[in-house]
């Protein structure tokens, strides 16, 4: 088709999923479509969502691998709900994905996947392509596989080699569909396989046989732009959460002049932070791969006693390993940062699906009266403030913090001004070395904080340990009396903190009908659906949290200045319980435990049944 042909539409906002195999490729496609769309300017907000089976049979529905990404030209805080266009490369991905496509919304499939043996797998009796399925979409066959193989047909390769570009094919294409360049997705290609010319060679053609391949089709007749989005002025990158949080890490070690130490065991979806803080020992950061979970949360307990800045990550069934590891740091008040990303349970449960249901695990899942800080990032790129803050309560304060991320947030990116170190508050580390004045438990006002006596200090000597300390001297001590001050003591250390966080600030009214509530990877559903309401006359607010444990000292008076309160969690109501219990508010849940975070049309639903009685 020649350009005078075609059309060109101009658009506000684009939802497209890849969805394949486990081997199709999927992730990567998806992430260059991403990469490329950030470099050209459009606000973005992507999900990927992985097998769950390490090793599912391939073509089967459990085996199916996809990428989401919504882009636009103006604020946008989700991957989207209903998809414009689905990639589709095989029966199984078609068969998982095709409900969420919008009608007339355009759908592309590879039909040489489409074979009775995979449409078998898949549970079609007869083949989708043969039948009405597609009467309300629109539908673009590509046999993708023969193209990229008569594309390829003069390298040296195996058919099966060839096949694995066709990825590739399906890139391009969406790239002609939106006006892209491929420049990006080349210099990648060139860069990751620069010692295997032949791969690059077969990436990059296929990738423009796509591309071209466009030009050709009579099918679409329209291609789309969708503009550039009006940000802040500065620099910024795509990012996704678990990298935030490394980076995170890495600038609070250094405004707090502190070596960085990561003691963790790989456990999905939190094993990148391990990941990206190996690449940073420049920085004096040194990570070790501990043999499990218990020595991961152990050797960085070590390294707090020893000065350094001490991180462990997990996710709920690792953290239920580290639970006595973590009542030990809090009994010896020493600084910690524990990251939760969460994901499916009980159990093993869902291991690349998101969820919330730890947040009663991050309160209440230790022995005894164990309270820990507990902190939440909202979105991928707030990973980064977040775990900087983390950092700065556990140091400033000396005091364990957990970190509840969830696998929604730590899976997807989105764009992130890249901070100067001159912006980021410094963090007030101090050691103590005199020891005139030195008492192991002796606590500072307002941070009630304890000493930091690193070992090898003369005179700092002091007894450590798991065993209920004295106050002030840290001796082991059983005296009833001494063991409930201690107890209201380690709580104290807690609710201190509600003086040096900031107080609860609703967006939208003051007051109203309804306050929306929300914590973790909700945000994104919450403020689009808040917004929607908001424009359509209703008096609708939202409130999302950061701090957890404490929580801001001023939330109860918020809470209490609307008639009705609505908290959507990805669980069965655990922040629900505790606003209920704490404040005394009758708050409804809207709760949701399915591997999948939520979609903006289920949070606007539930809003516009509360404020319609």
């Amino acid at each position: 088709m020649s350009d005078q042909n075609k059309t060109v539409e101009e658009l506000d906002v684009v939802t497209i999923r890849f969805a394949g195999d486990s081997g199709d490729g999927m992730q990567l496609t998806g992430t260059q479509f991403t990469d490329n769309t950030a470099l050209f300017g459009n606000d973005l907000s992507t999900l990927p969502d992985y097998p769950a089976e390490i090793r599912a049979p391939a073509g089967s529905l459990a085996g199916v691998s996809s990428f989401q990404l919504q882009f636009s030209n103006q604020e946008i805080h989700t991957p989207g709900d209903d998809l414009d266009v689905l990639v589709a490369m095989n029966p199984a991905a078609l068969k998982v994905h095709l409900a969420d496509l919008q009608e007339n919304g355009m759908v592309m499939v590879n039909t040489a996947n489409f074979s009775k043996k995979n449409l078998k797998l898949a549970g079609y009796e007869v083949s989708p392509l043969e039948d009405n399925t597609f009467d309300n979409y629109r539908l673009i066959e590509v046999d993708m596989t023969k193209l990229v193989a008569t594309a390829l047909e003069n390298l040296d390769m195996s058919p099966k080699l060839k096949a694995r570009s066709t990825n590739m094919f399906a890139l391009g294409l969406l790239y002609w569909l939106y006006e892209r360049d491929m420049d990006s997705s080349i210099n990648f290609i060139t860069k990751k396989f620069a010692k295997k010319p032949e791969i690059i060679t077969a990436n990059v053609k296929a990738l423009k046989t796509g591309y071209f391949y466009g030009e050709t089709i009579e099918a679409i007749k329209t291609t789309y732009r969708v503009p550039k989005a009006e940000f802040s002025k500065g620099t910024y990158r795509n990012i996704m959460g678990n990298h935030a949080a490394a980076l995170g890490l890495v600038a609070a070690a250094e405004k707090a002049g502190l070596n960085l130490f990561y003691g963790g065991y790989p456990i999905t979806p939190a094993s990148d932070i391990l990941h990206y803080l190996a690449n940073f020992k420049n920085f004096g950061i040194k990570t070790f791969q501990a043999e499990d979970e218990i020595a991961g949360v152990c050797s960085a307990i070590g390294a707090s006693f020893a000065g350094d800045l001490a991180v462990t990550a997990s996710s709920g069934p690792g953290i239920a390993l580290k639970g006595e590891a973590l009542g030990l740091a809090v009994m010896t008040e020493l600084p910690l940062v524990v990251i939760n990303v969460q994901r499916g349970g009980p159990s093993t449960g869902l291991p690349t699906k998101t969820e919330q249901s730890d947040l009663f695990q991050a309160m209440y899942g230790r022995n005894g009266e164990c309270p820990m800080v507990v902190v939440a990032p909202a979105t991928p790129s707030d990973c980064f403030n977040v775990l900087f803050e983390a950092c700065k309560i556990a140091l400033e304060h000396m005091i364990p913090v957990m970190v509840l991320s969830d696998g929604y947030v730590a899976n997807g990116s989105e764009p992130w001004m890249i901070p100067t170190v001159d912006d980021l508050p410094q963090i007030k580390v101090t050691k103590a070395t005199d020891p005139e004045s030195f008492m192991p438990y002796s606590h500072a006002e307002g941070t009630v904080a304890r000493p930091w006596a690193v070992p090898g200090t003369p005179g700092l000597e002091h007894r450590i340990g798991g065993l209920e300390k004295e106050d002030q001297t840290g001796n082991v001590n059983y005296d009833p009396d001494n063991h409930h001050y201690m107890n209201l003591h380690r709580q104290n250390k807690v609710d201190a903190i509600a003086n040096y966080i900031p107080e609860a600030k609703a967006y939208g009214d003051d007051s109203g009908e309804l306050l929306v509530l929300g914590w973790g990877g909700t945000h994104g559903a919450i403020r689009s659906s808040v917004e929607r309401a908001q424009k359509a006359g209703h008096s609708v607010s939202h409130l999302h949290l950061r701090h957890i444990n404490p929580f801001p000292k001023n939330l109860g008076e918020v809470l209490s200045n609307y008639k009705k309160v609505l908290i959507p969690e990805l669980n069965l109501g655990q922040l629900s319980t505790m606003i209920r219990a704490k404040f005394l508010v009758d708050a409804q849940g809207l709760n949701k435990v399915a591997g999948k975070p939520f979609t903006t049309t289920e949070v606007y639903n539930k809003i516009l049944q509360m404020v319609k009685g």
